[in-house]
């Protein structure tokens, strides 16, 4: 069985920076695609970045150049640096994995396996 753990939310101000891990439990890490979604008050999930079994990475437009996705294959652990954080960038983010090999942001149903969540919450 799949579960995944995400850590490090929290509250900081705008222009601030906070990284996220997920710890990956019962998959091989190398073989799945791995993700970030966020989900705000009020609005659909969206993807914000991932990075498939080749380690190709994308990001979503409202956060290329500020946030950084990459993965610790010896501990299972995929991360998301964020820069440069902005207000509306205050959300529920998830970490979720795929076992379609090619899958990235723009394929959020292929995603089959999701954390719990963590809070961010940026002050203006």
């Amino acid at each position: 069985q799949v579960q995944l753990v995400e850590s490090g939310g929290g509250s900081v101000e705008a222009g601030g920076s906070l990284r996220l891990s997920c710890t990956a439990h019962g998959l091989t890490f190398d073989d799945y695609s791995l993700g970030w979604f966020r989900q705000a008050p009020g609005k659909e999930r969206e993807g914000v970045a991932s990075s498939d079994s080749m380690d190709r990475a994308k990001y979503a437009w409202s956060v290329e150049g500020r946030f950084t996705v990459s993965k610790d294959n010896a501990k299972n652990t995929l991360y998301l640096q964020m820069n440069s954080l902005k207000p509306e960038d205050s959300a529920v983010y998830y970490c979720a994995a795929s076992d379609y090999p090619y899958a990235d942001l723009f394929m959020m149903s292929k995603f089959g396996s999701w954390g719990q969540g963590t809070h961010v919450i940026i002050s203006s």
